[in-house]
């Protein structure tokens, strides 16, 4: 590892600290942890203990059957779809059809999910350093709720591959000082916005970014932006001649505004939003009575919402155990229950504490601003919606290379010393994080799937989104 001797104000004694691009990327490698994170995916495929889709899961693949069928022929207008944005059901219904059944979709989502390893290893190489670049594409490559994932029919797989290639894309552009770069990035973030609408509030800020980066940054950044618009563009188009409504992309924030703001239980929710007849004005209702809910917690709605939402973003818990404590795999005994919890959060508490650590050496370039701002940026979006462990997911990146960061700092020799601000500000991200981990530990020490405590009822699914 290629590293240079810096002193601080507050440290003048010289360490040695990563220089990013300091030596060619070693490609070898990264092509070695992309093929074992391929292999396991697959073996994870044909290996899962038999299950069907359950709540959300259902949503997609029925979507993606509609789409499909005889009468829509993948029509965007014969498709009257509007609730969730249409990319991840157009995968399915694709794949489904082209290569027979949702068993041939699950082995092209473990090739898709395969190439998170690439684009993490190449943007931690050019934010951290080739040898950081090439833990947090480990760290990705052997994530076991990642693994998970690529089994199972939620539209984190492909919204995670396509947003972080767009942000390697981004980040090369400004590398590159190149406009066809920056073009890939907007298409990239197109369509990540057509995955999961969520990011679409951020491309304007992304796009600020580019445009102060450097000369050319303004060009770059307005053809970013114009490629991104233009390929989200079609699909709002279709939403107006199929509902007569400006919707950019999908109808779901306002159910969620609603339901993560209003002072009432989630079947009330569901009552007052079904009662509404009409796709584009139960939207419209959800959001108008979301926006009053939050006008109506004022001036503590902030505080009660970071109290409420932070525990449930971050808590310690993951989608394959609530497969279990949903009894989607049939009946699953305690101690195996206990040790998929084990496998599975094991590794998300060792990168939340790395991730701590790696705050303390966190490069101060705008590349790093960039991704700890999306970090900060997702967060609070769930903060002023609801939070909930698969929310997480497509932000957990900037965890892993921020955590690959500290691993490599905690291994180099002399150890970096932080200034005191840095100190501080990983002091209390960590205090955060373990406030909001606590009540989650504690609900899952009386889960009855793991044996703890006697089960009252047959396990259940929570009801699934519209």
């Amino acid at each position: 590892m290629v590293a240079r001797r810096v002193t601080s104000p507050s440290d003048p004694t010289p360490a040695a600290v990563p220089v990013p691009g300091a030596q060619p990327f070693p490609s070898r490698p990264l092509l070695l942890l992309t093929a074992a994170a391929l292999f396991l995916r697959i073996a994870f495929v044909l290996l899962e203990p038999a299950t069907e889709p359950v709540a959300d899961e259902t949503v997609w693949t029925g979507a993606a059957e509609v789409l499909s069928s005889p009468a829509t022929s993948f029509s965007p207008i014969g498709y009257r779809g509007i609730f969730h944005p249409p990319l991840y059901a157009y995968f399915v219904g694709a794949v489904s059809a082209l290569f027979g059944g949702l068993s041939a979709v699950k082995m092209v989502q473990a090739v898709v999910s395969a190439l998170l390893v690439p684009a993490l290893g190449r943007l931690g190489a050019s934010v951290l350093g080739p040898e950081a670049g090439l833990a947090g594409a480990a760290i990705a490559a052997f994530y076991p709720e990642l693994i998970w994932f690529s089994a199972h029919f939620w539209a984190e797989t492909l919204f995670m591959v396509v947003l972080w290639w767009a942000f390697e894309r981004l980040v090369a552009a400004e590398a590159r000082a190149s406009a066809a770069v920056a073009a890939a990035a907007g298409l990239l973030f197109g369509l990540a916005v057509l995955t999961r609408e969520t990011v679409l509030y951020f491309t304007p800020l992304a796009a600020l970014w580019l445009a102060r980066g450097g000369r050319g940054g303004r060009r770059r950044a307005a053809l970013f932006l114009a490629v991104a618009v233009l390929t989200v563009a079609p699909w709002t188009y279709r939403n107006w001649v199929v509902h007569r409504a400006f919707v950019p992309v999908s109808t779901a924030g306002g159910l969620n505004l609603f339901q993560g703001n209003a002072r009432l239980s989630r079947p009330e929710v569901y009552e007052r939003y079904w009662a509404v007849r009409g796709l584009v004005e139960r939207y419209r209702f959800a959001r108008r009575m979301g926006i009053e809910a939050i006008w109506e917690r004022q001036p503590g709605w902030l505080f009660e919402k970071l109290r409420d939402e932070m525990p449930n973003f971050w808590e310690a818990d993951s989608q394959p155990l609530v497969h279990i404590k949903r009894g989607a795999y049939g009946e699953v005994g305690p101690a195996a229950a206990v040790a998929a919890a084990v496998v599975v959060l094991s590794p998300y508490l060792a990168a939340l504490a790395l991730f701590v650590v790696g705050l303390a050496w966190a490069p101060r370039g705008r590349a790093a601003v960039l991704l700890l701002g999306f970090l900060a940026y997702y967060n609070l979006l769930h903060v002023a919606t609801h939070g909930y462990a698969r929310y997480r997911l497509p932000a957990l990146p900037v965890v892993f290379l921020v955590a690959a960061g500290a691993w490599v700092a905690l291994r180099s020799r002399p150890l970096p010393k932080p200034s005191r601000t840095r100190l501080v500000a990983a002091f209390t991200v960590g205090a955060v994080l373990v406030l909001s981990l606590v009540p989650s530990l504690r609900i899952q020490a009386r889960e009855p799937a793991f044996g703890f405590v006697e089960r009252d009822e047959p396990p259940g699914g929570e009801p699934a989104a519209p």
